[in-house]
């Protein structure tokens, strides 16, 4: 019986730290903007307006491969691996290109900043780069992302868009949400680029 309480203790324990860290992440990282169009049963329509952001190429051609060596770059440039030692807040979503041609990976990076005003990466694979405005049809999952469900939730996306007769305007990118030990209430996307007129 000591037992059970032990670990239900533990278990407690467990819960509220994983409760305290996901509102405390929610409450301070900042969101990319973007302004939600129509929303429907299954997916949404939005408008993203230009962003900076730091972006990485990989030659690899699926979730796993690009995920971890691409984070770790990423994660380099903004904890001070620049010109300036600089550190620069952690922002999300984290968005991936994934194609038979190789991927990229990319950080937003905070509103404040510029292409101009950002320091500049020390390791030559970090590209700072800056988006183009767009319309995009969003689906939404949760747990942790694999390249089975991303690819499920991108076809799932485009027959939903394509019954609705809207035009398909690029590649998908895949948006993950959460930090690697944030167990539950996890948030991922799909987003595919459409032509769309308002």
């Amino acid at each position: 019986m000591k037992a059970f309480y032990i670990i239900a203790s533990i278990g407690f324990i467990f819960l509220m730290i994983q409760s305290y860290q996901l509102v405390s992440s929610n409450l301070k990282t900042e969101n990319q903007k973007y302004r939600l169009v129509r929303k429907e049963a299954k997916f949404e329509i939005r408008f993203y307006p230009a962003a900076t952001f730091a972006k990485i190429y990989s030659q690899g051609t699926n979730y796993k491969s690009v995920a971890s060596s691409g984070f770790r770059k990423l994660a380099g440039y903004i904890f001070g691996g620049n010109d300036q030692g600089k550190s620069i807040a952690m922002t999300s979503p984290v968005r991936m290109e994934i194609g038979n041609q190789g991927s990229t990976m990319s950080f937003v990076m905070p509103e404040k900043y510029t292409s101009s005003d950002l320091p500049k990466p020390k390791d030559s694979g970090v590209h700072i780069v800056k988006s183009s405005p767009q319309y995009v049809a969003v689906i939404r999952f949760g747990g942790y992302a694999d390249d089975e469900k991303i690819t499920e939730k991108r076809d799932e996306l485009l027959a939903l868009i394509q019954k609705k007769g809207i035009k398909v305007a690029g590649e998908y990118s895949f948006l993950g949400y959460n930090a690697p030990f944030q167990f539950w209430g996890r948030k991922n996307e799909v987003v595919i680029p459409i032509e769309w007129k308002e």
